[in-house]
């Protein structure tokens, strides 16, 4: 579950991370007396949505003094924001933070998060930070260093010691100041069951500060139920409305920016399903996993969020039927059919448990359906009747 800047800075103050001092609002009207709350009159203004790269899209604004700060509310409050993470329809900003301003001396990038070939946490850390990681990844990845840590031994000082040489930091003081900052920063980490803690930028100041300038605390969804008071920082605004829909009827669900809408049960299924339309010159429109023992009712819900991305042009069933019998998808299909007419071409490749009667089932019923045999024709099927 994605937060915003400000929540993930709430949460690493409480675990003695050092963040700027700053304030979120939605009205514009509280700009000023925000602005009487800083210790500096200089300030920054910042979009709070779930994207990375806000301050190329204009999102992010230093201001040097109140009226500055009015002006950038103004623009960036209520401005449909677009970056390389929002798509190209962006994102509506319902919230901004102001924060003090900084002396900023040197920028730094620091992550936190869990290498699963390895099984271990990994902190990853660059002298190049407030630029996008994949960029220095791709341009100087001798610039990137990795440190593995094991959760049974916790952040040692070996591990410490390697961050703080690639950071080149020599000064005594904040040599100690960064070492306190990671055993801070790892302790959120793994008390907060977080799938990613990144700082980017992570600076220095001319005061001989350490801050985490930008943050953003990604937890993981399963760890939630550890985590009650989590659930009021979701924002809802900026999930997809399909998305949530699915997670209301307990179906896995992922929105994407194809055309081929995919029913699929088990997720390495759906996965191999997604690559072979891929395969055939076709683009998947979703994810969507209706689990080995989805009911006619789950499968009529899934079809149902399916048809309604408008970018869907063709729909493709594609279930083995082990746990749950292909009778039980056939009569989900026609239960959804009576809510939801059928628009466009519906290929169904059915293998498995009652995988005859579901297609007697199909077949009877009216509706213009394309059968296929195995994944591969159903795949070059969906892909030509979207082409025809």
């Amino acid at each position: 579950m994605k937060i915003h800047e400000f929540q993930a800075k709430e949460i690493l103050k409480r675990y003695g991370v050092s963040v700027p001092v700053g304030f979120v609002t939605d009205k514009l009207s509280d700009v000023k007396k925000i602005h009487k709350k800083l210790p500096t009159e200089v300030c920054v203004v910042k979009a709070q949505i779930h994207a990375g790269g806000r301050g190329k899209g204009g999102g992010v604004k230093v201001a040097k003094n109140l009226q500055q700060a009015e002006k950038y509310a103004a623009d960036i409050l209520g401005m449909q924001l677009i970056t390389h993470q929002t798509g190209p329809s962006g994102q509506k900003v319902r919230k901004i933070l102001i924060e003090q301003g900084m002396n900023i001396t040197k920028e730094y990038y620091l992550a936190m998060t869990l290498d699963r070939t390895a099984g271990k946490v990994t902190a990853i850390c660059s002298t190049e930070g407030g630029m996008d990681i994949e960029e220095v990844a791709e341009a100087h990845p001798e610039k990137i260093v990795k440190t593995r840590i094991d959760v049974a031994n916790g952040i040692t000082g070996a591990s410490l010691r390697k961050m703080t040489k690639a950071l080149g930091f020599t000064d005594k003081a904040m040599v100690q100041k960064f070492h306190d900052f990671c055993r801070s920063l790892y302790q959120a980490y793994m008390e907060m069951d977080c799938s990613l803690v990144e700082i980017n930028p992570l600076v220095t100041t001319k005061e001989g500060e350490l801050f985490a300038l930008d943050c953003k605390l990604t937890l993981d969804d399963n760890s939630l139920y550890r985590h009650p008071e989590a659930a009021a920082l979701r924002d809802e605004h900026e999930e997809d409305p399909l998305e949530l829909e699915a997670q209301k009827f307990g179906l896995n669900y992922i929105k994407l920016d194809g055309n081929v809408g995919c029913m699929v049960n088990g997720a390495g299924l759906a996965m191999g399903t997604m690559d072979i339309i891929k395969y055939c010159g076709g683009e998947p429109a979703n994810f969507l996993d209706v689990g080995g023992g989805a009911s006619a009712a789950t499968v009529a819900n899934a079809f149902s969020i399916i048809t309604k991305d408008p970018n869907v042009k063709a729909i493709l069933i594609n279930i083995f039927g082990g746990i749950v019998r292909c009778d039980r998808v056939a009569q989900g299909v026609l239960d959804a059919m009576k809510i939801v007419p059928l628009k466009v071409p519906l290929v169904v490749r059915l293998s498995g448990t009652n995988a005859e009667e579901a297609r007697r089932m199909l077949n009877d019923s009216g509706i213009s359906i394309i059968t296929a045999t195995g994944i591969k024709d159903a795949a070059e099927k969906v892909v030509k009747a979207i082409r025809n």
